[in-house]
């Protein structure tokens, strides 16, 4: 088949541009309120785009709870979301009140981070603590306006839980790194195949 995206004309029940970008890591965004509430919230369009700097990115749908409060205090955490913590993830993807916190209602512990201050998902096993840099709109080939806005965060801290490095390498298989794919379905890494480049 063939379609073309601006004219949804897939005839498909559901736009199948996400089941063949994928699996997509997920950006487990922990951020401060200005007023201190703690949110959480998971981004399927994320990925690091940068080594030093370290830089990594995530896209929101309109300037979300996390994206103001980002750009409001100049910092976020993001926690590796795993297997082991899907339900809480889905249940942290839940619309509520700016002043509830999505830890209270997916009754996750926090852990303090180091250099900035969001706090990090104490059940995960890695977080990486972020500046802010910059938060774009995206626009369209014609110049018009998304309502997508992605974000631009600095890698300044890295959590990682001891127990999941062997030999100074981390095993992502046993990490069971969760990824979002088309619909409502997720994957996960639990199985790696090593293969040395050429020359």
């Amino acid at each position: 088949m063939f379609y073309e995206p601006a004219r949804r004309n897939h005839g498909l029940p559901h736009n199948p541009l996400k089941a063949i970008v994928a699996p997509r890591p997920i950006g487990w965004i922990s951020t401060l309120s200005e007023d201190g509430v703690a949110n959480l919230a998971p981004y399927s369009f994320f990925n690091m785009v940068s080594e030093q700097p370290d830089i990594l990115m995530f896209s929101s749908a309109g300037l979300k709870d996390t994206v103001r409060n980002v750009m409001a205090t100049g910092a976020f955490v993001c926690n590796l979301a795993t297997i082991e913590l899907i339900e809480a993830v889905n249940l942290t993807s839940k619309p509520i009140s700016s002043d509830e916190s999505e830890f209270d209602l997916a009754g996750l512990a926090q852990a303090p981070s180091r250099l900035v201050k969001p706090p990090r998902v104490a059940a995960s096993p890695c977080a990486l603590e972020c500046v802010w840099i910059e938060t774009l709109d995206v626009k369209d080939r014609h110049g018009a306006s998304s309502g997508r806005h992605v974000t631009f965060g600095e890698i300044v801290g890295v959590h990682i839980d001891d127990a999941f490095i062997e030999n100074g390498l981390v095993r992502t298989d046993r990490l069971h790194a969760l990824a979002r794919d088309g619909y409502f379905d997720y994957s996960w890494v639990d199985e790696v195949r090593s293969l040395p480049r050429p020359g």
